[in-house]
């Protein structure tokens, strides 16, 4: 069953990326900002922003990430196996896919800064980069105001020379024109799709509330690059090697999604 309108699929098809205003209802946000406060709690989160000579950390700044999430948390582990997740990646991309990576970029108010212009294929380098999406999703309202995701539609049919980002401990970066950039304004619970050849960025969150993306990262299966060190992690979402998470985390994750919900909201 198809998730997404016919007019998102041509502008994802079109354009490299769509936004959806909503996907996950309220009590899912819930769940996942509770994940989020208990990461917070326990610490998980890295500042990566640097004061830009690319070593030593910032200490005006911030940008803090936390990566992985599926050894974290049980929620994270199973919305890739979310049915409507899956429903908008098979729209997108195709089947069969992978689950690539997952992450929270978290901003907090004033200090909160964004992530430069890049382009996920110059981290993952696939054959065909409209064979992968990324799929950013808003935890708090994303805003102009609070440095929102930015794209530069049609961009993955240009290359873009990356290098080092010096106010990142590990990021690359290049320089864009800003002009041609779109803001991606969705409420909590919406989520912007983006494939791996669009240039985007984030932008410093100015308001006196924290700001969170959490992104997934999917693959055709037959786009895998077998040479990549990650490769073993890859998880099998659809196709004949998926085993509903069994062969990855040793239990059956697929159809967990709204059980794990319940049990952070309470219900």
């Amino acid at each position: 069953m198809s998730w997404l309108t016919a007019e998102q699929i041509a502008h994802f098809q079109e354009y490299g990326y769509v936004a959806v205003e909503k996907i996950f209802d309220a009590d899912e946000v819930a769940a996942m900002l509770a994940e989020l406060e208990r990461f917070k709690r326990e610490g998980l989160g890295r500042n990566v922003a640097t004061e830009g000579d690319g070593v030593t950390h910032s200490t005006t700044k911030v940008n803090y990430q936390i990566i992985p999430l599926n050894d974290k948390s049980a929620l994270f582990r199973a919305l890739p196996f979310c049915d409507k997740v899956i429903a908008c990646i098979t729209d997108l991309i195709g089947q069969p896919f992978v689950r690539q990576l997952d992450q929270i970029f978290l901003k907090p108010g004033r200090s909160g800064v964004g992530t430069d212009w890049h382009t996920d294929n110059a981290y993952f380098q696939i054959s065909d980069p409209t064979k992968g999406t990324a799929m950013w999703i808003a935890l708090h309202d994303a805003t102009i105001e609070n440095g929102t995701l930015h794209v530069i539609p049609n961009s993955h049919r240009e290359a873009f020379a990356h290098e080092r980002d010096p106010n990142s401990d590990h990021h690359i970066h290049f320089q864009a024109d800003e002009s041609r950039a779109v803001p991606v304004c969705v409420p909590a619970g919406g989520a912007a799709f983006f494939n791996y050849g669009i240039a985007h960025a984030t932008k410093r969150n100015n308001t006196d509330r924290e700001r969170a993306g959490l992104a997934y990262h999917f693959l055709r299966t037959d786009f895998i690059v077998p040479s990549r060190p990650d490769t073993a992690q890859l998880v099998h979402i659809t196709g004949p090697q998926a085993t509903d998470g069994e062969a990855e985390y040793g239990v059956r994750v697929a159809g967990t999604w709204e059980q794990e919900v319940r049990k952070l909201i309470g219900r």
